[in-house]
């Protein structure tokens, strides 16, 4: 909002630009009050932000002078347009982590990894298992995965529960913001019109670096801050200490839940243990597509056979539907589940995501109703007065949304929308940066009004000061690497 504020008054002390038709202190105006009730209405009277989105949008729309019929068509526009593009690669995205986990696969790459490593090595070991099972899975089911895990691991190694899980946080976070499939990194890409492979590239060039400072690097310094006794161990036949499983779930003789008794949401159970070589391939199945897609159109001339072939396996859709399939084939019966088990974990799956989509949805609105009030153009021009980097502008504004709303996606949504005419001028990869310092500046700072903050202080066990000189200092350690990263990047594209 301050760079909102900033670029209104450069412009009227501009006079070369054709005045629009709304005066631009009136659209700044009106951008900002759009916000505004967008913010308090969540952060002050916890309205859900579906609703605080489609309030927003109605008041940049009337105030910015588009009128009640104009405002109403350009939201619905925006909807179906973010639905129709962000929407079914989604709920692809979330079939595939819903059969992960219902078929133990995920349970089954954790317990590999930990299993091989010693106990200096741990925090290394839980981030890249985060990270790898937090491809396909939204960051809440992956916390509700890895926290069993992080406090049997933890309980028998003798270490604070932070030493492995601000690792195994760091890594599912880092995910989850900047690398597609997930909402918010995917809500850019639509919004910046940034293509997805390359996107894909540079996310995961800079998720890994970022990982490792703000995992296994920053959780030496957390146990400085939170010194914390080692929690105790479960003992078989004990309850699962994951509070928000739904299940109690019974131990074997080395402590490890039993296969026949992994049972999630879905109500689907697993009978049989998947091989680890099975879920990694589900896991990295979509990702490789898209990458070789980016790669063929960068490396093959444009009448390749094998190029027009890479080019349809990678489409998003293409390569998340790859995975889906590989799911059902190599961990549905491999796990004992019959078509009907399947068919239940798939569908299972798509219930916890419908808040998201209308989220995403109404998003797109209120980003399609920033631009038909002419606030992108207005924003963009006054950029180039103030010779303010694009990828910085995006980085602020989606840090100021994530601090008053708690929300990394509607951060990202509405940061994309407020920067996405300055995405005209700048080449492919710049356009991806921007998307990927959008995605950072949505992580900065998660405190009391962000629902993943309580989630990990009641799984930890952590008071409020706790949680934030440990998730909160973490979460923006994450945005401030990434966003220095990108920076890096941009210097060499």
């Amino acid at each position: 909002m301050t760079a909102l504020l900033a670029a209104g008054a450069l412009l009227a002390q501009d006079e070369a630009p054709a005045p629009p038709a709304v005066p631009p202190a009136l659209l700044i105006t009106a951008a900002v009050l759009g916000i505004v009730v967008i913010v308090l209405l969540i952060s002050w009277l916890h309205v859900h932000p579906f609703l605080a989105l489609v309030f927003g949008s109605a008041v940049l729309g009337v105030v910015g002078g588009l009128g009640p019929e104009g405002t109403i068509n350009s939201f619905s526009d925006g909807v179906g347009s973010t639905v129709g593009g962000v929407g079914v690669l989604i709920a692809l995205g979330s079939m595939i982590g819903g059969l992960l986990a219902d078929s133990g696969g995920a349970d089954r790459v954790v317990e590999a990894v930990t299993s091989r490593v010693g106990a200096r090595a741990l925090p290394w070991a839980l981030a890249g298992v985060a990270a790898l099972i937090g491809l396909p899975l939204f960051f809440e089911v992956g916390v509700v995965l890895l926290v069993p895990v992080v406090l049997l691991v933890a309980a028998r190694a003798r270490v604070s529960v932070l030493a492995v899980g601000i690792p195994a946080l760091a890594g599912l976070s880092v995910l989850h913001g900047l690398v597609p499939p997930h909402p918010g990194p995917l809500v850019a890409i639509d919004a910046l019109g940034a293509d997805l492979g390359i996107t894909l590239a540079f996310g995961l060039i800079v998720a890994v670096p970022t990982v490792i400072v703000a995992g296994p690097l920053f959780a030496k310094l957390a146990l400085r801050w939170v010194p914390l006794a080692p929690p105790a161990e479960v003992g078989p036949g004990q309850p699962d200490p994951d509070p928000g499983a739904g299940t109690t779930t019974t131990r074997t003789d080395d402590g490890e839940p039993d296969a026949a008794d992994r049972a999630t949401g879905s109500g689907v159970r697993a009978t049989r243990r998947v091989s680890v070589g099975a879920a990694v391939a589900v896991v990295l199945t979509p990702v490789v597509l898209m990458l070789l897609r980016a790669v063929a159109e960068v490396a093959l001339p444009e009448d390749s056979g094998l190029r027009a072939a890479l080019e349809v396996a990678g489409e998003p859709v293409v390569a998340l539907l790859a995975g889906v399939v590989l799911a059902m084939l190599v961990l549905g019966a491999p796990a004992g589940l019959d078509r009907r088990a399947v068919s239940a974990s798939i569908g299972g799956a798509l219930p916890p995501i419908a808040g998201i989509l209308l989220i995403v949805g109404a998003g797109g609105g209120f980003k399609q109703t920033l631009i038909d009030a002419g606030v992108g153009d207005l924003v963009g021009r006054a950029a180039e007065g103030i010779a303010l980097s694009p990828l910085i502008l995006g980085w602020l504004v989606a840090v100021g949304i994530r601090v008053a709303t708690g929300s990394a996606t509607v951060a990202t949504i509405t940061a994309a929308g407020i920067v996405a005419p300055l995405a005209a001028d700048l080449n492919a990869p710049t356009v991806a940066l921007l998307a990927l310092a959008i995605g950072a500046g949505s992580l900065f700072f998660s405190h009391v009004n962000d629902a993943g903050f309580w989630l990990v202080k009641e799984y930890f066990g952590l008071t409020v000061g706790q949680t934030i000189k440990s998730w909160s200092v973490m979460e923006t350690i994450i945005s401030v690497v990434g966003l220095a990263l990108v920076l890096v990047l941009s210097a060499f594209v």
